[in-house]
């Protein structure tokens, strides 16, 4: 029997996406799947939760919950990453509340920043533990990692560990059809080209019946009324010439030039949603009390298809009938103009044989320039985990563009210090 193995399935409704998913493939949907999570009522949540929708998709599947994490991936062929490690609190409330008293604001904090990287080192631990569990009970398996920070992340597996690592991400995906249907445009006929790194990969063409639409796209997009939510990606676009993956509220944090304490004014003219995560997390917290009981114990519950990667990945290498998908992987050769110790995300097709990357070649110089910002605080962040040195976790926040534009070293050093102090044993030992 073939066996998918959830970590942090606590996360119910992404738990309901991807495993939901897997058991309306008719090549997936006879797995055992195995739920693992450190929070035992969420993971009977997600338990009874996922029971219902395979009683009511055929009952093909064996829904399994454990609380021993080496048996859950016991003869796994697949794990599925989706954790967070300390959770809203207290690790994300430290993320955001440490450095706002030095004046440092953020949206998200979940890949690049402060917070994207304090929260890469707390994470990188538990997944070389899961990787140490793998190598040792489910050699084979594939590790499909969900989890922030992505490419700090599958990095790190992919550099330390020998398991087999694909970082996956929502933002590919909805890229050019979100941004034609914002612009009204119609996405019909419409390929593109999408290469890069994590939330910050690039719409390097885009067509429709061979026609370039970029000319179009831009003349719209600078004409659109404000405010509205893409007005940083717009004017990335406006300067750099290309569109970007990820939301404006997360590239707002990833650049110097938009969360200015010395010009607040930016924060309303680019509508940027400062403290974004903790106000979501909040909200969804409230949410869930109210969801919990139709999602969980609605014994009618039923399941639409996700676009998430997921569950197609399993089926292509399970049938041989290859997908493509944008994937975090390391830049063997390409993109030409990045590190090849870098993850980059770009097309990648899954088959039988696993995951093809498929070469890129040089970005425009313009972009590969701003990717070497972030991915010079992602190689740090790495080193920093690995060597346990307190040096390499100053160096990634003082090479962060948002933090170095705001804070000076000694300012950027004491809060690395804070932040070390704060997170107390969510983080290793440094020296």
């Amino acid at each position: 029997m073939l066996k998918i193995t959830f970590l942090g399935a606590g996360s119910t409704v992404f738990a309901k996406s991807i495993l939901g998913d897997c058991l309306l493939s008719p090549a997936l949907r006879e797995a055992e799947f195995a739920l693992y999570d450190i929070d035992p009522e969420r993971l009977r949540d997600s338990e009874v939760m996922l029971n219902n929708i395979n009683n009511n998709t055929g009952n093909y599947g064996k829904i399994v919950a454990y609380t021993d994490r080496r048996k859950a991936l016991a003869g796994s062929d697949y794990v599925i990453n989706a954790i967070q490690v300390g959770g809203y609190e207290p690790s994300t409330v430290i993320d955001f509340e440490v450095p706002k008293k030095y004046g440092l604001r953020q949206t998200i904090a979940d890949t690049l920043g402060i917070g994207g990287i304090f929260r890469a080192l707390r994470t990188i631990p538990v997944l070389f533990d899961f990787a140490k569990d793998m190598e040792e009970v489910c050699p084979d398996a594939w590790f499909l990692n969900y989890t922030n920070p992505m490419a700090i992340l599958t990095g790190a597996m992919l550099r330390y560990t020998g398991v087999k690592t694909v970082g996956l991400c929502h933002s590919v995906q909805g890229c050019a059809k979100d941004l034609l249907r914002d612009l009204g445009m119609p996405a019909d006929n419409v390929r593109y080209h999408i290469a890069g790194i994590n939330h910050m990969a690039w719409l390097l063409d885009v067509r429709r019946n061979g026609v370039d639409l970029y000319p179009e796209i831009k003349e719209r997009a600078f004409k659109r009324p404000a405010p509205h939510n893409d007005m940083v990606r717009y004017e990335i676009m406006k300067h750099f010439g290309y569109y970007v993956t990820e939301s404006s509220e997360h590239n707002a944090e990833y650049l110097p030039y938009f969360i200015k304490s010395k010009y607040p004014e930016l924060i309303e003219r680019f509508n940027i949603p400062l403290d974004e995560y903790p106000r979501r997390c909040v909200r969804q917290i409230e949410e869930w009390n109210h969801m919990r009981e139709d999602l969980v114990n609605n014994r009618d519950l039923s399941h639409e298809r996700s676009e998430e990667y997921g569950s197609y990945i399993m089926e292509a290498m399970e049938t041989d009938v290859p997908y493509k998908i944008g994937g975090n992987v390391l830049n063997t050769g390409l993109i030409t103009n990045l590190p090849s110790d870098a993850v980059v995300e770009v097309p990648c097709l899954v088959d039988s044989s696993g995951i093809s990357p498929t070469y890129v070649g040089q970005l425009p110089i313009q972009l590969a320039a701003l990717n070497m910002t972030q991915i010079n605080v992602q190689l740090l962040t790495i080193e920093a985990a690995v060597t346990l040195k307190k040096d390499y976790v100053y160096q990634a926040a003082l090479l962060d563009p948002h933090t170095s534009s705001e804070l000076s070293i000694d300012e950027i050093i004491s809060l690395c210090d804070d932040l070390i102090e704060a997170h107390g044993d969510w983080l290793p030992k440094f020296k």
